[in-house]
């Protein structure tokens, strides 16, 4: 597998939250389902998103935004429309007393509005992410990136929005592909344009050097990679390599593997009940107190500790 594949591996939709949403202008509604990430696009007319920090960003008919998420935000006909209703997980809706208007709202199963008719009409899908891994992806991305429809990548969403907007034999498991289908192909035209902060890993893939050697860290963490196996792999020197992969990723390939190891490490231990031993033997680890010592550096608290606390137990340490 390649970086983007292994990243986005944890992020692939199950169950995910779907909304179709018929709006009529003035409207604005504020994003408070804590989702990790949400793909949306405008069916029809046009909508902005508006980040509590950051400058509001226009989405036209049938471009496609990715919002990162967990913080709260605005969707509205103009920035300085004030949100007179908000969305909570599992589409979930108050006013803004707190009052649920969930029930006024709805006009299908996954299809909400105050009318069947309006002049915005857009559809959603949302991702709940929890891991590690995916959380390098994120961390590369913008608060909210923007792929104008102009380059050809809405088809999948414009999908998204028929099936939403209807019924029929296992629809969870269509809207889950579809939205997945729709995350790639929107990253990676987002990746492709100029003014993208393209990150180093992204852009070293197609480097005959780096990008063989990203590869083989990705499909192997766990062999006892060095600069020296890694330059043999890709068939140059010691000193080209280092300096290659260095200049293209934004970090020496140990570091960035090491990274990798860690990320990998933090997953297994939130979500199996393999051994720190078992654990560090499979991300490439002599032992567990070589891989506790590595950890404890990079996250700040111990894997004994991250498994009981999570991403929380970094906080308290670092505020102890």
């Amino acid at each position: 597998m390649d970086p983007l594949a292994d990243l986005l591996d944890g992020v692939r939709a199950r169950t995910a939250a779907f909304c179709r949403t018929i709006l009529e202008p003035p409207w604005a509604l504020r994003i408070a389902d804590g989702a990790a990430l949400a793909l949306a696009t405008a069916v029809r007319g046009e909508a902005w998103i508006v980040p509590d920090q950051g400058p509001p960003v226009l989405m036209r008919t049938d471009d496609v935004v990715i919002v990162k998420g967990p913080h709260p935000y605005t969707v509205a006909d103009h920035p300085s429309t004030r949100p007179d209703v908000v969305v909570h997980a599992d589409n979930r809706l108050t006013d803004s007393s707190g009052t649920d208007v969930t029930d006024a709202w709805q006009l299908g199963s996954r299809t909400s509005g105050r009318s069947p008719q309006g002049s915005t009409i857009l559809a959603s899908g949302t991702y709940q992410v929890r891991n590690d891994v995916t959380g390098r992806l994120l961390s590369a991305l913008p608060d909210v990136v923007l792929v104008p429809a102009a380059q050809g990548h809405h088809q999948v969403m414009r999908l998204l929005a028929q099936e939403v907007g209807e019924e029929g034999p296992a629809q969870q498991i269509v809207l889950d592909r579809l939205l997945d289908i729709a995350l790639v192909a929107t990253l990676r035209a987002w990746f492709a344009q100029p003014a993208a902060d393209t990150p180093g890993w992204y852009l070293a893939q197609s480097d005959p050097l780096a990008g063989p050697a990203l590869r083989l860290m990705h499909a192997g963490p766990g062999r006892p990679w060095t600069v020296d196996a890694l330059a043999s792999a890709v068939g140059c020197s010691r000193a080209t390599f280092a300096r290659r992969f260095t200049e293209l990723v934004g970090e020496p390939p140990m570091t960035y593997l090491t990274g990798w190891r860690i990320a990998l490490a933090a997953d297994l231990l939130r979500t199996s009940d393999l051994t720190l031993e078992a654990i560090a033997q499979q991300v490439g680890y002599a032992n567990a107190f070589a891989l506790s010592v590595a950890f404890k550096r990079i996250r700040g608290a111990s894997p004994k500790r991250y498994r009981t606390e999570g991403p929380a137990a970094r906080q308290v340490v670092l505020q102890t």
